[in-house]
């Protein structure tokens, strides 16, 4: 679906922060719309308005102006800045309604993953798409990578990511990673049961991508089925050398009141290229 809402990137002037703010200029001039560039001071704790408060609002201005200025002249793409104030996560998921995607950076290196805390914090927020950006390498990539697992939300993801794939000329790759139970995989039942199960998840997948082909008769669709790895493993090493994975914020296991659903959860905490979290989208009982 068209729009004309801007792209929003939120920068803190990390080296995260700055990728992030390159991809989601070259992403706005690549659709035609619109960058606004966000800072957001977090003044919850300053009970009413003090010389402080005004050195961070100065702070952040010029932040944003040396953020705007890396990009101007150097992608052909309108370029605005806005502070926020509040804290990062709900200021952000507010603001998230008056754009059409928002661009965060994924955080520091720590423990073998990545510190993504406010990520994940702005993704489970957000009522937009999310980008998430590290500080990895992203010429080169190809390919768009998706994650289903037959619900509505990853339903939803595969839309994007193939509307994105097709725009971009680039295969789409859809991945279902599920874990089959240990007295399955024992043999304690036989093998026919086994290959009943991976037959059943092959006709989730198939009935998940139906309708692809008419939509974008000439998008290439791979699927991979995965039985022996957990879902957000697959995920990373499927998006390894991806342009772009893109996932849904919740799926069907796990606990309805969690915002972040588990799988995306872990892709965003080791992530493998630039990472897409689509949001629920509920459609409402009309009522007459």
């Amino acid at each position: 679906m068209s729009t004309s809402k801007p792209i929003a990137v939120a920068t803190n002037d990390s080296s995260q922060s700055r990728a992030a703010v390159t991809w989601a200029a070259r992403r706005a001039a690549d659709v035609g719309l619109p960058l606004m560039i966000l800072y957001v001071v977090d003044d919850r704790w300053v009970i009413e308005p003090t010389p402080w408060t005004g050195m961070l609002l100065d702070k952040g201005e010029e932040l944003l102006e040396t953020a705007a200025g890396r990009v101007r002249g150097t992608v052909p793409v309108e370029v605005t800045t806005k502070i926020l104030e509040g804290g990062v996560a709900g200021s952000l998921g507010k603001y998230s309604t008056k754009v059409s995607m928002l661009v965060v950076g994924s955080g520091a290196a720590h423990l073998g993953g990545s510190l993504t805390d406010r990520a994940l914090q702005v993704a489970a927020a957000a009522k937009c798409p999310v980008a998430v950006i590290g500080d990895q390498p992203i010429e080169g990539r190809r390919g768009v990578v998706v994650g289903v697992d037959g619900s509505e939300e990853s339903t939803q993801a595969v839309a994007f990511a193939a509307a994105e794939a097709d725009r971009e000329g680039q295969e789409l790759t859809v991945v279902y990673a599920f874990q089959a139970p240990r007295w399955v995989n024992g043999g304690l039942l036989g093998e026919n049961l086994a290959q009943l199960m991976v037959e059943e998840e092959q006709i989730v997948l198939s009935e998940t991508i139906s309708g692809l082909s008419e939509d974008y008769p000439d998008l290439v669709v791979r699927k991979v089925l995965e039985s022996d790895m957990e879902p957000a493993a697959a995920l990373v090493q499927a998006a390894a050398e991806a342009q772009m994975l893109v996932v849904g914020s919740r799926g069907r296991g796990g606990f309805k009141r969690l915002l972040l659903g588990s799988t995306a959860h872990s892709v965003l905490t080791h992530l493998p290229c630039p990472t897409v979290i689509t949001p629920v989208r509920r459609i409402k009982d009309k009522k007459y």
